[in-house]
């Protein structure tokens, strides 16, 4: 396997390009039984729908995904993307972990390493997600990452074969008060140069 390419660093994770060779592991990942409890979907994708849509998404400037590593093996442990609407200058945020590593507050600086990318590095003006309301491990970790509550979709969603609420979050750069991890500025601080 070759070594991840890096792009950003925090105190025990990394985001790194996502790389062909673990494809295989990226869709059992998205196609574990809790992850699919987490999004809300009802079946797994196939692997011949994912290993076509990799070229796809790979080649599309409006869906950035990043390897989530652990710094001190190099290991993968997770996913995150972004869903850029350059007209508005915002994004989705979606994420997985590997299962074996949830639990394990890998969830909030894999998401406020995307924030970092997102704000610093893409300069978009907001990052929004969807979580579903019993996920509150979920929200947890997307509070500790900077994402605020935003609303409401009543029963949007499904958990465990049953109707419910997916709640809107979102985060603005004037609210992500950690400083960029190339610069180290701060947000508010690059907005006021």
């Amino acid at each position: 396997m070759n070594e991840p390419h890096l792009l950003l660093t925090g105190p025990e994770l990394a985001l790194g390009m996502p790389r062909k060779e673990m494809l295989r592991t990226y869709h059992a990942w998205e196609n574990d039984a809790g992850t699919l409890l987490g999004f809300g979907n009802q079946v797994p994708q196939s692997w011949e729908t994912r290993e076509a849509g990799w070229e796809r998404q790979r080649g599309n400037m409006n869906f950035p995904q990043f390897e989530v590593v652990r710094i001190h093996d190099h290991a993968p442990i997770g996913m995150t993307t972004l869903e850029i609407n350059r007209f508005t200058r915002s994004a989705e945020f979606v994420m997985v972990l590997a299962p074996e590593e949830r639990g394990k507050g890998h969830a909030a600086e894999a998401a406020r390493l995307t924030l970092n990318w997102a704000f610093h590095v893409a300069a978009l003006r907001t990052v929004w997600l969807k979580v579903l309301a019993p996920n509150t491990a979920g929200t947890r970790a997307y509070e500790k990452a900077g994402f605020r509550h935003a609303g409401r979709l009543r029963r949007a969603g499904f958990w465990m074969g049953r109707p419910v609420d997916e709640l809107l979050m979102d985060a603005l750069p004037e609210d992500f008060p950690w400083p960029s991890v190339l610069t180290g500025t701060s947000s508010e601080g690059l907005q006021n140069t």
